[in-house]
C-alpha cells in the first residue's frame, strides 16, 4: 500500500469523486455548501444531528461509489494535533481497493500556518509499513489529489515536509532491517551511498579505529566476523566555516549481550540496538535533502556484540580512545563502551557547538518512563531545555534525569578507571549516562537521550503503525530549526 500527494492545477472534478472537507469544530457545513451537491449537504446535515461532534472526523458514504470526509478544525491546534488528525483520516481509509480523495484548498479556514502541509505530514508518517520481506506485496495506491488557490503548502515547505519524511522512513527502514542483513559491514555500505544526497560520508574501518586507539569501541565487536566501524557523515550548508552541530549515535547491529548473555526471551527484538544510530543518519539524510542552512556531523559506530571464542569476557581491561581505562565487568553494557570512543573523538575532532548522542542504552528508562518519553540527561541546562521544547512540539517527547557527581562513585573501579556497570544497585540509566559524562572532554555542550522505550513499539502511536519509529529525526530537525537556523 502507497500514499500518493499530487498537487493538481486543475479547480473542477468528477462529481463521485471522494472528497475530504474541513469545518469549524462544531462542523457547521454552511460554508461548504458550494463543495457539495443540495442533496448531499441536506443529508450530511441530517446525520450530523446525530452524530457525536466531540469526534475531530466522520466519514460519510453518500452513494455507492463516493464518499466524503469531513474533519473538524478546532481552536488553538497545535501543529502535532493537525498531524494526528493525518494520521487519524489514515487509519479511517479503505486499503482494500485503490481509491483516490481530492482535497480542496481552499474549504480549509484556520488561522493556523500550514495547517494542510502539516496534515498532509501526519498522513504521510502514519503510512508507514515495512513488508519488505512479505512474499505477497501489497500494491494499493490512496492517491491523495490536492487542488485549490489558497492555503497551498508552499514548494520549501513540501520539500521540508519530504525529507523529514523520507529521513524518518530511512531510519525506520534501518531498525526493521533483520540482523543477518544489516550488519556493520552493510551498514556501512548503505550509510556511503548517501553521498548522492550530498553528505559527505568517511568510514574507519577495524584497522585504522586500532590505529586510532578505539580499544572500547573494538572490544564490544571482537567476537563477530564482521567488522566494526566508525562512520562519520558532514552536512556543510553554512555559508561561513562555523563550528557543526555534532549527533552520535549507538550502532550496535545485533546485541546478544556477550558472555553476559540475555535471555533467549525476546533476544530477537535485539536488531534495533542501533536505533540511536538509525536516527542520527535519517537526520543527516533529512538536513542534505532539505539543504539545511547550518553544518552539522553525525558520527555512528557500527559492531556486532556476539559471543565467540575471541569474544570479549567480563573482567577484560580496555584503554579508550581518551585514554581513560575501563574495567569491563559486564559484556552486556556495551553500548556505553562504542558512545565513549565516538564521542571523544567527536569533541576533539570537530570541536562542535554541542554534542547530542542517542541510544537505545538501559532497560532501566524504560521502568522510568514507559514509552511515553525518551530520558534526557546533560551537562547543559540551556541545551536540555531546546530540546525539551522541541519534543513537545512534535510530539517526540524527552524528560531531563538527574546527573550528579555522586553517582561517579558507583562506576569506578578498583582495577581500571572505571566500570561499565554499577553492580550496587539502583540508577540504571543515571549511572551510565554518568559513565558516557565522563568521555566528554572539553565541557563541551552535551546531552544523551536514552531511547530504549521510544525505538521501537509493539503497539503503534500516534504517527506510526507499530515497529519502528524512527524516533528522533523530527526531534532534532526542530531543535535545528528552531534555534540554529
Amino acid at each position: 500500500m502507497a500514499i500518493k500527494i499530487n498537487y493538481l492545477k486543475k479547480t473542477g472534478i468528477d462529481t463521485n469523486a471522494n472528497l475530504i472537507l474541513f469545518s469549524n469544530e462544531k462542523f457547521n457545513i454552511n460554508n461548504l455548501r458550494k463543495y457539495l451537491s443540495n442533496n448531499e449537504f441536506s443529508y450530511i446535515s441530517d446525520l450530523l444531528k446525530t452524530c457525536d461532534l466531540k469526534k475531530n472526523l466522520f466519514v460519510f458514504e453518500v452513494n455507492s461509489k463516493k464518499k466524503i470526509v469531513l474533519i473538524s478544525i478546532k481552536k488553538n491546534l497545535k501543529t502535532s494535533d493537525i498531524e494526528n488528525l493525518g494520521a487519524e483520516f489514515h487509519s479511517r481509509i479503505d486499503y482494500s481497493k485503490n481509491s483516490e480523495y481530492f482535497i480542496n484548498s481552499d474549504s480549509i479556514i484556520s488561522d493556523h500556518k500550514n495547517l494542510l502541509g502539516y496534515f498532509l505530514h501526519g498522513l504521510k508518517l502514519k503510512s508507514y509499513k515495512f513488508n519488505k520481506y512479505k512474499s505477497k506485496k501489497d500494491t494499493t495506491t490512496i492517491s491523495i489529489n490536492v487542488i485549490g488557490s489558497k492555503n497551498m503548502p508552499s514548494n520549501m515547505s513540501q520539500i521540508k515536509f519530504k525529507a523529514l519524511e523520507e529521513g524518518t522512513f530511512y531510519a525506520r527502514d534501518l531498525v526493521s532491517e533483520p540482523g543477518n542483513v544489516l550488519h556493520p559491514d552493510e551498514y556501512a555500505k548503505r550509510i556511503n551511498s548517501l553521498k548522492k544526497d550530498g553528505l559527505k560520508v568517511t568510514i574507519y574501518d577495524q584497522k585504522k579505529l586500532k590505529k586510532l586507539g578505539m580499544n572500547a569501541l573494538l572490544g564490544v565487536g571482537q567476537g563477530s566476523i564482521r567488522g566494526s566501524y566508525l562512520v562519520i557523515m558532514e552536512w556543510n550548508g553554512a555559508k561561513n566555516n562555523s563550528r557543526p552541530l555534532a549527533f552520535v549515535g549507538k550502532g550496535v547491529c545485533f546485541d546478544t549481550g556477550g558472555y553476559s548473555l540475555k535471555p533467549a526471551k525476546f533476544m530477537e527484538d535485539m536488531t534495533y540496538d542501533m536505533a540511536g544510530s538509525a536516527t542520527v543518519v535519517g537526520l543527516m539524510k533529512s538536513l542534505a535533502l532539505r539543504k539545511a542552512k547550518i553544518n552539522a556531523v553525525g558520527v555512528v559506530g557500527l559492531v556486532e556484540n556476539m559471543v565467540s571464542g575471541n569474544a570479549q569476557r567480563p573482567g577484560d581491561i580496555v584503554k579508550s580512545y581518551s585514554g581513560k581505562t575501563i574495567e569491563v565487568l559486564n559484556t552486556d553494557a556495551e553500548g556505553r563502551l562504542v558512545l565513549a570512543d565516538a564521542l571523544t573523538f567527536t569533541e576533539k575532532k570537530f570541536k562542535p557547538k554541542f554534542i547530542i548522542d542517542l541510544a537505545t542504552l538501559t532497560g532501566a528508562i524504560i521502568v522510568c518512563l514507559g514509552s511515553e518519553y525518551a530520558g534526557l540527561f546533560s551537562n547543559d541546562d540551556k541545551l536540555s531545555k531546546q530540546i525539551y521544547n522541541a519534543g513537545e512540539k512534535v510530539e517526540e517527547k524527552v524528560w531531563r534525569m538527574p546527573l550528579h557527581k555522586n553517582y561517579d562513585k558507583l562506576m569506578n573501579s578498583k582495577n581500571a578507571d572505571m566500570q561499565n556497570i554499577n553492580y550496587v544497585g539502583g540508577a540504571g540509566s543515571t549511572t551510565a549516562a554518568q559513565f558516557l559524562q565522563r568521555f566528554i572532554l572539553n565541557k563541551t555542550p552535551w546531552a544523551h537521550l536514552d531511547i530504549a522505550g521510544m525505538a521501537f513499539s509493539k503497539y503503534g502511536g500516534a504517527l506510526n503503525s507499530g515497529g519502528a519509529t524512527g524516533f528522533g529525526v523530527r526531534l532534532l530537525n526542530q531543535l535545528i530549526e528552531e534555534n540554529y537556523e
